[in-house]
């Protein structure tokens, strides 16, 4: 339905009913999506209303080449890896600022982050996991969270991220092997 010419036909003349059934149908999907690339709560929603923000003022260039939900998705990562880039570098900015004798507003450190698809038991793990997630490359990462904590197949993912399934195998394996090397002292201990 949501792929539907006469739906997407009606979000390009910017129905509301129809915009409001895109948020609602694509509201957990992006926020998920967003929250396991920045894991940060607030950051992970501003940067969702970002997302469908621009879902409104782009969807004239929507040519339904890929699924309407491929086409958020990679808005989604875009906006989340850009508000990463920009946030490390206020960071570096912060610290050369400090090291000058200028003060800066104190970032606020987040010492325990839980996606909400983790179950209670195993919050203690998956936050050293995404701890150590935000140490290996953004491809890596981002076919990492899109697979094991979205659920998408690696098809779906070579669409969102345009490239092909034996380079998504390729990343995830990249990704395990980088993350076992990062999370071995934890597991030994």
């Amino acid at each position: 339905m949501l792929n539907d010419p006469a739906f997407i036909e009606l979000l390009k003349q910017r129905n509301e009913q129809a915009f409001t059934q895109l948020v609602e149908a694509y509201q957990h999907l992006v926020y998920n999506t967003v929250l396991g690339i920045v894991q940060h709560n607030e950051e992970a929603e501003d940067i969702s209303q970002e997302v469908f923000i621009q879902v409104y003022q782009s969807i004239y260039d929507f040519r339904g080449e890929a699924k309407l939900s491929t086409w958020i998705y990679r808005i989604a990562i875009t906006k989340a890896l850009d508000w990463e880039r920009k946030k490390k570098s206020k960071k570096r900015i912060d610290t050369l600022k400090n090291m000058i004798g200028i003060r800066t507003q104190e970032e606020i450190s987040i010492t325990d982050f839980h996606h909400p698809g983790i179950t209670l038991q195993n919050k203690e793990s998956a936050s050293v996991l995404f701890k150590a997630l935000k140490q290996i490359p953004d491809n890596q990462r981002i076919a990492f969270v899109l697979i094991k904590t979205e659920g998408l197949s690696y098809q779906e993912v070579s669409d969102i991220m345009q490239t092909s399934i034996k380079s998504i195998e390729a990343l995830m394996h990249r990704a395990k092997e980088n993350l076992r090397k990062i999370l071995q002292h934890y597991y030994s201990a």
